[in-house]
């Protein structure tokens, strides 16, 4: 039985997780789960990480990860998890299937920066085995079990899983929200699509490869319909205005509300990668502004980055670049190149 205290501090965590998460508490054994506003069960998983479930949960219910502060800078989608957080627990907003909510990396969220040692969203798929001294690997080896735990609980019916991993860009961009589906082999999802388009996501940068990010991982490993979600600019906590993530936060509201529905609005336009820009030594140089917006065309024939011997040039008519990044450890990516493939993309959902 738990006490007036602990339920006290239950409410404390449910009213502000966010500010819960940063101040390192831990509930007590007794008060790691208790029920909310409609009977929503809640269960304490771990620093950060929140499973939240309804009184009742239909059959063929969903089941949705929703993460954020993968990188510790990217403060809004996390403030908008503690927010939905605080509006489940009393009752201001509706639940219908089980939710997993998941602050990523909490230290580097303390400390007000991107990561510690190595970035915790090239850590994924066990490539934290790799780099076991790491301040972040210990948490990629945790997200990646909570992960695997909550879905081993999930339908296995298409569309059942779901994981919204949310970010915001360092820099500028030709489309302010976009979002990155990961490469499983597998036919992209029109139901994706629909849901992005309500989320107001203008553009959507397909993977053609496997990659170490946490969508990736959820997606493979886990069968989830993941998507990586840049929602706009990197600001500390408290200065971010949370008005222009609204459409996001309202479609993320419906989906685990159950009252999400196909939209007459555009789907968004479809990008696929061709090609990255690697750092190969300290003497990488990427040709570009140190300012360029994500998303930037470039011409045939431009020369963007060269290290050496390496060299990249433009093959294609309009190749655009995303995620520049000189500043990268040695062997990373400095950069993705990608066309657009909207029409043939859009005509190949399922």
């Amino acid at each position: 039985m738990t006490s007036s205290a602990e339920r006290g501090e239950a409410s404390a965590m449910l009213a502000d997780f966010l500010g819960y998460t940063l101040a390192g508490t831990r509930p007590a054994a007794s008060a790691m789960q208790g029920t909310c506003a409609d009977g929503v069960r809640w269960s304490w998983q771990g620093d950060g990480v929140l499973l939240m479930e309804p009184a009742t949960l239909a059959a063929n219910a969903p089941s949705v990860l929703a993460s954020a502060g993968v990188h510790g800078d990217e403060t809004a989608p996390i403030e908008l998890l503690s927010y939905l957080v605080r509006d489940i627990a009393r009752g201001a907003a509706d639940l219908s299937c089980r939710l997993l909510v998941i602050l990523g990396n909490v230290e580097a969220m303390r400390d007000g920066c991107r990561y510690r040692d190595d970035d915790l969203n090239r850590l994924f798929s066990g490539r934290h085995l790799q780099l076991a001294a790491s301040h972040e690997a210990p948490r990629a080896a945790a997200l990646e079990q909570a992960a695997v735990q909550f879905f081993a609980a999930a339908s296995e019916e298409p569309g059942a899983r779901w994981h919204i991993d949310m970010h915001t860009a360092i820099r500028a961009s030709a489309f302010e929200r976009f979002a990155l589906l990961p490469h499983t082999g597998r036919p992209f999802s029109r139901a994706m699509f629909e849901w992005l388009g309500q989320a107001q996501i203008s553009a959507v940068l397909l993977h053609t490869t496997k990659g170490n990010t946490y969508s990736h991982f959820t997606a493979q490993t886990c069968g989830a319909d993941a998507c990586t979600l840049e929602l706009g600019k990197v600001r500390p906590f408290g200065q971010n205005d949370l008005t222009r993530f609204a459409g996001a936060d309202s479609a993320l509201r419906q989906l685990i509300a159950g009252t999400n529905g196909r939209e007459d609005g555009p789907l968004p336009r479809a990008f696929t990668v061709i090609d990255q820009i690697t750092k190969q030594s300290d003497a990488f140089e990427l040709l570009v502004a140190p300012d360029v917006a994500n998303f930037t065309p470039f011409a045939k024939n431009t020369l963007l980055a060269r290290d050496g011997d390496y060299r990249y040039v433009v093959r294609h008519d309009e190749e655009r670049l995303v995620f520049p990044n000189a500043t990268v450890k040695p062997g990373l990516r400095a950069g993705l190149m990608v066309i657009e493939t909207t029409q043939d993309t859009l005509a190949a959902l399922v």
